[in-house]
């Protein structure tokens, strides 16, 4: 008998990964806006929503990148 949807979904976890949450939070604290945030196996991409906020990002990525404490590339993403 298969499982139904709810079964399936209940078992799931919904949770953002550290990362994620840290990048969120970071930005929001500096700038008051929350990120698009995607993670592959090695990159950070942050979408932000103007090239205003993306250069005033950039100088911060370096002390982001040690918060994080990852390998992983930090990407900004204008969109």
């Amino acid at each position: 008998m298969s499982d139904s949807i709810s079964d399936i979904l209940g078992k799931k976890d919904f949770k953002e990964p550290p990362e994620i949450q840290a990048v969120k939070q970071f930005v929001s604290d500096k700038f008051g806006e929350i990120p698009s945030v995607k993670l592959t196996d090695s990159a950070i991409i942050i979408g932000v929503s103007s090239s205003a906020l993306a250069g005033a990002l950039r100088p911060e990525i370096h002390k982001l990148a040690e918060q994080l404490n990852t390998k992983k590339r930090l990407v900004l993403r204008i969109g």
